[in-house]
């Protein structure tokens, strides 16, 4: 195939990802996807491998061959829909609720953020859930029927929600079959195929290119997380060998009594995001980029988890520090940014009545030719933050103050980007969760460059853990200070 129509047919599957994406922010329901854009959507081949992506959530992304896989193992039929969130089956953790599709070339996939999925907690983001029980509905690979779908969401809180989401995410499946019938019928389906295997195969010579540049070695590196008692330890040795990457986890803590615990699929993610950003973060981002990576942990240790273990922080605080950790590990060989904030700061509020669940972006760490960007969401995050406008229409919330924590960038020759404040007030009694990580350890500098400051959570005032569960009264102030980024060079 020219090059030219490779370039052509690659961009209109990509336009595809795309559109499948707006479609569904356009439709939902829930600010967290709506406003927070915390959603992604991607074209499979007929083989199970990822083609095309939208631009959306790294650790959503990386992890969905899993999910395709899984369904693939039902031989799926035509004009059916799978869901799952299962993490032990190709899924991340539970509020993420994975769609899966034929097309008339191989598969759709939507994955969302769903405010409530039927958790012990509202907002199914408990701080201290022991068993992936607590943490609300299972779905393995299941066929999404009308009578399956109405299931699921009489199981969850605000049902009608919940039904608003996922029909946001069908009507996306159904926009990309049409598409790529489109496609099929202007270029030819053999055609599209072809191109399918060209896009992929491009993707891999380009990553084995960027990675030959590197320095032959084995680069190692250790950095810890902040369970509600004591430390668990992540441990990545880096082998660059030519034009492949091996990433070992072995010495990494096992699995704890928490939900720090992630499945293989996020870590592989987190590890696959790192890789792209230091090689080639141009390379097309299809399934053929992360080929020449390969990434072991022992089974039953934190980053490869074993049912019944629960996971809901391990998606979003564990696949932070895996990025921190494997950073470090290739900070031996190259040039990388210091630390960045190393945290989504988890901040879930609810009742019976609603469930709101957002993130909060920090700091992000000093390269050696910029500073550090501020109060922005990016590496495994990459979401946006709800604005005021619409979390005060939508929920009994009111926004005290939402701005940057100025002076918590770290110092250096290039300094660290800051944190913010997010300072939310209570209106009617509800519960609060919030999972946090680097309140003890602060994100670290690069090449002699100052530690970004550590981040808080507050109620009215007062201290509160990292990770903490509790009832909050109408009028109550909850106040999340997030980390700053590290700077880089003395």
């Amino acid at each position: 195939m020219i090059e030219v129509e490779l370039q052509i047919v690659g961009s209109l599957l990509r336009a595809v990802a795309e559109e499948m994406g707006a479609a569904l922010v356009r439709s939902a329901f829930s600010a967290n996807i709506k406003e927070r854009r915390d959603c992604s959507t991607a074209i499979f081949d007929e083989q199970g491998r990822m083609i095309a992506q939208a631009e959306h959530i790294p650790v959503h992304l990386g992890a969905m061959p899993d999910a395709v896989a899984a369904v693939m193992a039902h031989d799926p039929a035509a004009r059916e829909v799978w869901a799952l969130n299962d993490p032990y089956t190709g899924g991340t953790h539970l509020p993420d609720i994975t769609l899966v599709s034929r097309t008339g070339v191989g598969f759709a996939v939507t994955r969302a953020h769903h405010a409530d999925v039927g958790g012990r907690e509202p907002g199914s983001m408990p701080a201290d859930s022991t068993t992936l029980a607590e943490e609300g509905v299972v779905i393995p690979p299941t066929r999404l029927t009308e009578e399956v779908l109405s299931d699921l969401v009489d199981r969850m809180r605000n049902p009608e929600e919940r039904r608003g989401d996922l029909r946001a995410q069908l009507a996306a499946h159904k926009l990309a079959d049409r598409r790529v019938g489109e496609l099929c019928a202007r270029r030819g389906r053999a055609q599209v195929v072809r191109a399918m295997d060209e896009l992929f195969a491009y993707s891999e010579r380009a990553m084995r290119i960027g990675i030959e540049r590197l320095p032959n070695g084995t680069y190692e590196a250790a950095d810890v997380l902040e369970p509600a008692r004591g430390e668990l330890e992540l441990h990545a040795a880096v082998t660059v060998a030519d034009d492949a990457i091996a990433i070992d986890f072995t010495g990494t803590s096992p699995q704890h009594d928490g939900n720090l615990n992630c499945p293989l699929a996020v870590t592989r993610s987190a590890c696959f995001y790192v890789v792209r950003v230091l090689v080639d973060p141009d390379v097309p981002a299809s399934g053929g980029a992360f080929a020449p990576v390969t990434v072991r942990a022992p089974a039953g240790c934190l980053v490869n988890a074993r049912p019944p273990a629960a996971v809901a922080a391990g998606n979003v605080e564990t696949s932070s520090r895996i990025v921190d950790v494997v950073m470090r590990a290739f900070g031996q060989a190259v040039d990388v940014p210091a630390q960045g904030q190393g945290t989504m700061n988890n901040v879930t509020l609810g009742n019976d009545r609603f469930t709101y669940y957002e993130t909060i972006g920090g700091g992000q760490g000093a390269c050696p030719t910029a500073d550090g960007p501020s109060g922005v969401h990016v590496a495994m995050s990459n979401t946006l933050s709800t604005p005021v406008e619409a979390l005060e229409l939508q929920y009994p919330l009111r926004v005290e103050r939402y701005g940057l924590r100025r002076g918590s960038g770290g110092a250096g020759r290039r300094r660290g980007g800051d944190g913010v404040v997010r300072q939310l007030r209570a209106l009617e009694d509800c519960r609060l969760s919030i999972i946090s990580e680097r309140r003890a350890q602060a994100p670290q500098g690069e090449r002699g460059g100052a530690e970004g400051a550590s981040g808080r959570n507050l109620l009215n005032g007062g201290a509160l853990p990292a990770k903490v569960t509790r009832d909050l009264e109408a009028g109550d102030v909850v106040t999340v200070e997030t980390p700053g980024g590290g700077g880089w060079g003395s």
